[in-house]
């Protein structure tokens, strides 16, 4: 009996196995977020490349470069592509990574499912990409899928289907690991109110992906039956309504929103406080109004519809519960802003981001804010307004929050400290690029210009000029990051760094050697309060 439980101890402390088998059936929760986060870089320039694509056909007015039915697989995929493969993916990393270590846990609680819900995904994109190179081309109904026009795509539309049904099924495994790990894996004396806030927020994250992922999957279903079964939910020739799907799809699509940025506003809150030397301004404050966020967003999504005729009393009902949300996300913009007053900060690339992100978010919101009023949207939908709006949410919101974390914590993971000043080139270019590329579109919507259309009139013309410069900018200085993020994971070890690799980070994360070995907190850790991100507000 005895020599069995050795035989489990060498075995749980070995270090991991070399090449590929490493990766493929790793169980080990640093390694699984490693993968996450490669398999996010290649498909967020798998993504970009697509966006170049739209931003070359719209240099000029005039069709330039690809076909009009070309242009909206561009369209459809650049989205997906974003959302489901760039986004969300480096999202899971970031929690696969540290939470357990923020938490004080030895790993993930259910670390063979973790391996799963990772290794469907690169099947899952193989399989939407290989679309393009069917006879009828990639899914061209935009990423809302909306029928009937998604319906009279050729037959690469079942791929397209399963495929979201793969990515749909990686995500809720993801969520539960998560949710599974925080309430069971705490360290004692680690109590909810002691979590530092990028726990929190995915903790909340990970209950939305787990109510609104299957609101997707029967949505899409319909669809699927809908185009090869003969029923009709949104067919109007055979009874059915296409309003509906628009109703089923935004009821996942808003909350999907909120689970591509609350996991940002986690970011930011573990950064500030560590480049302000000072703790985090209202902490509680911030968990409920994460909470309300995540509450209002299931009760706001017809805004995504206010032009299909809605009676006027729900015309009213979303226009305000689309503006409460408001206040929450208020006080996020508020506790951030009175963290930094009288701080003693400090300008590292990590809090650059950090910076442009608090800005440039609120910036994203304030058009919401004006998308939110009926009338107003009237003339706003689907206009480039609302393109506009939704990228300073999702680049200069989630993206810019994503790179802040990988400055933050690429020291801690590899043992390497990256050039400041190419990550701080990175940040005045992509800061300079991505207004350039998308604040002139704030100013194309209000003119009138439609969304996904690949021709334009001529009075267009110099904005959308401008926007493409911005756009052709912005891709090429990503590929500094790319270099600073390589060279730091493969370069070699130059200088020894501290376990608190900044000065004035808390969190448990930085009680563990640098670079954070393959297994940590074999022993659950000790709390002091000198590693609680926030003081303790716990008495």
């Amino acid at each position: 009996m005895s020599s069995t439980a050795a035989v489990h101890q060498d075995d749980h402390h070995h270090e991991p196995v070399r090449g590929w088998r490493r990766w493929v059936f790793s169980t080990n929760h640093k390694d699984i977020g490693t993968l996450y986060l490669l398999f996010s870089l290649a498909m967020f320039f798998v993504g970009g490349a697509m966006a170049m694509v739209i931003r070359a056909e719209l240099f000029q007015p005039g069709l330039q470069v690809v076909e009009p039915d070309f242009f909206n697989q561009m369209t459809t995929m650049h989205a997906l592509v974003m959302i489901f493969g760039a986004v969300m993916p480096a999202f899971v990393g970031l929690a696969n990574w540290l939470i357990p270590m923020m938490v004080g846990a030895p790993d993930m609680a259910l670390p063979r499912m973790n391996n799963w819900s990772f290794w469907i995904l690169p099947f899952a994109f193989a399989m939407l990409l290989s679309t393009l190179l069917m006879d009828s081309g990639g899914p061209a109904g935009g990423w809302t899928l909306y029928p009937p026009l998604s319906l009279q795509g050729g037959n690469s539309f079942a791929f397209v289907i399963f495929a979201i049904h793969l990515m749909g099924f990686s995500s809720i495994m993801g969520a539960i690991n998560i949710i599974v790990t925080i309430f069971n894996l705490r360290a004692p004396g680690m109590n909810l109110l002691r979590m530092p806030l990028f726990v929190w927020t995915w903790l909340i994250t990970a209950f939305l992906l787990v109510m609104v992922m299957p609101v997707l999957a029967g949505a899409v279903t319909m669809l699927l039956t809908d185009r090869y079964f003969g029923t009709s939910f949104f067919n109007a020739a055979g009874g059915g309504d296409p309003v509906m799907f628009q109703h089923i799809f935004w009821f996942f699509g808003h909350p999907e929103v909120y689970i591509m940025i609350l996991p940002a506003f986690g970011i930011v809150s573990e950064i500030l406080p560590t480049f302000c030397r000072k703790p985090l301004f209202g902490y509680v404050s911030m968990v409920y109004a994460t909470a309300s966020i995540a509450f209002l967003s299931f009760i706001v999504w017809a805004h995504h519809m206010f032009t299909v005729g809605m009676p006027l009393g729900g015309e009213l009902f979303f226009m305000y519960a689309t503006m409460v949300i408001a206040v929450p996300t208020g006080v996020k913009v508020f506790n951030w802003v009175a963290t930094m007053w009288k701080g003693s900060m400090t300008f590292e690339t990590p809090m650059l981001f950090a910076i442009g992100f608090v800005i440039l978010f609120t910036i994203g919101g304030f058009s919401g804010l004006m998308l939110a009023i009926v009338p107003a949207d009237f003339q706003y939908h689907d206009t480039y307004f609302v393109v506009a709006h939704f990228h300073y949410v999702l680049v200069t919101g989630a993206v810019y929050s994503i790179m802040a974390a990988a400055y933050y914590w690429l020291p801690k993971w590899t043992g390497n400290m990256y050039s400041e000043k190419l990550g701080k080139l990175h940040f005045w270019l992509s800061t300079i690029t991505v207004n350039i590329l998308f604040f002139p579109q704030h100013f194309l919507g209000l003119a009138g210009m439609p969304r996904r259309i690949p021709d334009y009139s001529v009075e267009f013309a110099e904005f959308n000029l401008w926007s493409s410069i911005g756009g052709f900018a912005f891709g090429l200085t990503q590929l500094i990051f790319l270099y600073i993020v390589l060279k730091a994971s493969f370069g070699k070890r130059t200088q020894e760094l501290p376990d608190r690799v900044w000065e004035g980070a808390k969190g448990l994360e930085w009680t563990v050697p640098t670079p954070a070995p393959h297994h940590t907190f074999e022993q659950p850790p000790e709390l002091r309060d000198e590693d609680l991100a926030h003081g303790d507000v716990a008495h």
